[in-house]
């Protein structure tokens, strides 16, 4: 006969346990990169992560901003989008929402949609493409890191491809201005470091943060 070993089950788990488990379950694996700027920047080339501190939305701007602009199912455009780091990071938090970068420099789409494919986030998307080129009406909010003031400040652009001049600076402030005049009431825009000369006159500034740098606004 066969030899009958004491049994015992395991104790009910505690509360505090269980609430342990299902966070745990829930942790996405990229949240490691999202949790300051150094390793998000880890996951770009040397020549692109030096840039990070002048050129790139740094990561607690970017989620301030996407809290605002995450509207569920809108779809929302980075003007002037660079390797991606606002899209990506909206993106990674806010997944019911779908993020849309546009910018003119191939190497930074090239970068910023490995990095996507790498992250395996599905509700981003990033353009190769001068603003000129896109068709507003097909988004619903924005984000927008005065990416056209390389063309003031010469110096400290990100690289010498493409042409810069005062007259390309107030040239692109008006485009945009004007798209942003022809959206609908309840349109959404966040501005960081920008003068707030791309703002129509019938946008309100709902709120202020980080020193005033970022700026959230909707169209009355």
């Amino acid at each position: 006969m066969p030899t009958q070993y004491p049994f015992s089950a395991f104790p009910d788990r505690s509360e505090e346990q269980q609430r342990a488990t299902t966070l745990f379950k829930k942790k996405n694996p990229n949240d490691c990169f999202f949790r300051n700027d150094a390793e998000f920047d880890w996951l770009y080339p040397e020549h692109l992560q030096s840039l990070s501190q002048k050129q790139w939305t740094p990561i607690a701007i970017a989620r301030k901003a996407a809290e605002y602009l995450a509207v569920k199912g809108a779809k929302v455009l980075d003007v002037g989008s660079g390797i991606g780091k606002f899209c990506l990071t909206a993106a990674h938090f806010y997944p019911d929402s779908f993020y849309f970068g546009v910018e003119q420099r191939h190497e930074l789409v090239h970068y910023a949609q490995t990095t996507q494919k790498y992250l395996d986030i599905n509700n981003v998307s990033f353009i190769h493409a001068n603003i000129t080129q896109v068709n507003f009406h097909q988004f619903d909010h924005f984000y927008f890191y005065n990416s056209f003031f390389e063309n003031l400040d010469q110096e400290n652009a990100i690289d010498d491809h493409i042409e810069t001049s005062y007259g390309l600076y107030a040239y692109y402030s008006r485009y945009l201005k004007s798209m942003l005049n022809d959206k609908p009431s309840g349109t959404r825009v966040v501005t960081y470091q920008s003068f707030g000369e791309v703002i129509p006159i019938d946008y309100s500034m709902k709120d202020l943060a980080y020193d005033s740098l970022l700026q959230l606004w909707v169209k009355d």
